[in-house]
């Protein structure tokens, strides 16, 4: 089947050859530049996730501060409701006491306009009652 004659060494010595040969042209450089992908791969997933990392602190840190000034802000919008109610109710209050001594004034005033008209009412019932009396006295002596 096999013939073993000096073909076979030479054939031996070709594929020998040949397999450095490749390793040294083929093989080599494209193991070269996997590996070289591979570290650029592996520093770039590096660095994104050192990137993807201090971009979530960022957000954090953002949001953070966002809910302290949102906070802040409904403080300042309920410490100014509660001025604005202070000033109203001040307000309301002296109106009311303003309110109140108008009508003490205006009652003292129809106090004494009827006081007033009482009396000239009673001096007007005296000088009637004696008109009247002068008359019904008057009118017997006659």
């Amino acid at each position: 089947m096999f013939d073993f004659d000096a073909t076979l060494p030479v054939m031996a010595l070709q594929f020998v050859l040949l397999t450095f040969l490749l390793n040294a042209v083929f093989f080599k450089p494209i193991s070269k530049t996997i590996d070289e992908r591979d570290g650029y791969i592996r520093d770039n997933k590096a660095s994104a996730a050192e990137y993807l990392a201090a971009a979530e602190k960022l957000a954090k840190q953002y949001e953070d501060e966002l809910a302290g000034s949102r906070k802040q802000a409904q403080q300042l919008i309920a410490q100014a409701q509660a001025e604005a109610k202070e000033v109203v109710d001040k307000q309301v209050a002296q109106a009311q006491a303003e309110a109140q001594q108008q009508r003490e004034q205006v009652q003292k005033e129809l106090d004494q306009q009827k006081n007033e008209a009482f009396q000239a009412l009673e001096s007007q019932v005296d000088v009637l009652s004696q008109q009247i009396l002068d008359k019904l006295l008057g009118a017997r002596a006659a």
